[in-house]
């Protein structure tokens, strides 16, 4: 099983799961439009967590999620959002893993890590298992999916103040 890639607190009292494709317009654009909202008012702040979890569609998605997961914990979310932010340069491409080898030297991957990272298949299987378990457990079908609290589910990219309808009363009073 491989380990949840979590940013916010641990202890945050409300948990939101995404499930992402790095392959999938809606899933960038939440990124680079909704999260930085959920950061302010939620993820810096402690009272929300996110937890990642890959759900690859195609082979550059499949690949790109093993880049990340390849790198220290630390350069993990900064190279998601350069992987969404930069989708249209790389996943459209007819060799998307030669992009891909290029975002992780820029990330500091040699290209022996890189070709080594991409051989894994274990990695690959748990990326695989992570989808297939987010399908069975939450009925994941289509990216971007949260799950909140592991009962409320938000599906697509969708603006903030949905988000925030769905947070706001999981908040403890104070």
């Amino acid at each position: 099983m491989l380990k949840d890639r979590v940013l916010g607190k641990a202890d945050a009292p409300v948990t939101i799961i995404e499930y992402a494709s790095f392959t999938c317009p809606h899933c960038a654009t939440f990124h680079v439009e909704t999260l930085p909202h959920l950061k302010k008012e939620y993820l810096d702040t402690g009272k929300a967590k996110l937890i990642f979890r890959d759900f690859p569609f195609d082979e550059p998605a499949l690949r790109a999620s093993m880049l990340a997961r390849c790198m220290p914990t630390e350069r993990y979310f900064p190279v998601v959002e350069t992987l969404f932010k930069s989708q249209n340069q790389w996943a459209k491409e007819k060799d998307a893993t030669a992009n891909l080898a290029r975002i992780g030297k820029l990330a500091g991957m040699s290209d022996a890590d890189f070709k080594t990272c991409m051989a894994n298949n274990a990695l690959m299987d748990g990326i695989l298992k992570v989808r297939l378990d987010g399908e069975k457990n939450f009925g994941v079908q289509s990216t971007p999916t949260f799950i909140i609290n592991d009962k409320n589910k938000i599906s697509g990219n969708q603006p903030a103040a949905e988000f925030d309808k769905v947070i706001k009363p999981l908040l403890p009073k104070s």
